[in-house]
């Protein structure tokens, strides 16, 4: 399997390291909140991954600059393990299907992750507000084409919170470590943005890699959602 690293300001041993500190942090959440912390400042880059229909998948960790995505998807990886070793192999699990480094496998939307990572987090996005449910065909715009060329188009049954839903009881119940979605009424698409949640003692964050920051940043969650259209909320699990 072809592997493309690409560490920047860290080594292995480094990684190592935070890994096994923060395998003694109690907590899927707070592990998380403690490893994407490392990651503050990081560069945003868009398209850092290699692979397509008509191009040979290679399983990328670049750690140097990263997009809204494969930030959470390192985040992710990382809070399931003690080292480096452990780390790559949770990426494949993490961000394919089956841990099988395909094209065709990797999970390109937000919700694919609670179709085939379900033993990692859960969708609390009906715990935490109230929700409604669409029914979206992911991958095929408004024009009849496909977003990704090579992709099935798949129906999917989606659940967000509506803005007018955004209230107190909202930002009380979601936690440091939520992954959140940014819903999008897009033909095709399920969410446009993802992030992580982040709360500090009264405040809450928004940690992600921003394109108009154009680094990985903590923003005001409230503020940052106060035009979004809706939310995806999902849960990391606390795994034995």
């Amino acid at each position: 399997m072809n592997e493309h690293v690409v560490l920047g300001r860290w080594n292995q041993r480094r990684l190592n390291n935070l890994l096994h500190e923060a395998s003694e942090t109690r907590g899927a959440g707070e592990r998380i909140g403690f490893i994407s912390r490392h990651f503050l400042n990081t560069p945003y880059k868009e398209s850092t991954l290699i692979g397509g229909i008509n191009t040979s998948e290679v399983l990328v960790i670049n750690l140097e600059a990263m997009d809204c995505f494969t930030f959470i998807e390192y985040i992710e990886a990382m809070r399931l393990s003690r080292s480096f070793n452990e780390f790559m192999d949770n990426l494949k699990r993490v961000r394919y299907k089956g841990g099988i480094v395909s094209f065709t496998r990797r999970n390109h939307f937000f919700t694919d992750w609670i179709e085939f990572n379900a033993d990692l987090l859960l969708d609390v996005t009906e715990k935490i507000g109230k929700a409604v449910e669409v029914t979206k065909t992911l991958n095929l715009k408004e024009d009849g084409t496909s977003l990704l060329q090579g992709i099935r188009p798949v129906r999917r049954m989606i659940k967000y919170i509506p803005k007018e839903n955004f209230n107190d009881s909202l930002y009380k119940r979601v936690q440091t470590g939520d992954y959140v979605g940014i819903y999008s009424p897009e033909k095709g698409l399920d969410v446009s943005h993802v992030g992580i949640i982040i709360k500090e003692r009264a405040l809450i964050y928004l940690r992600h890699a921003s394109s108009k920051k154009a680094m990985v940043v903590d923003e005001d969650f409230k503020e940052y959602i106060s035009n979004k259209p809706g939310l995806i909320i999902l849960r990391p699990k606390d795994l034995t």
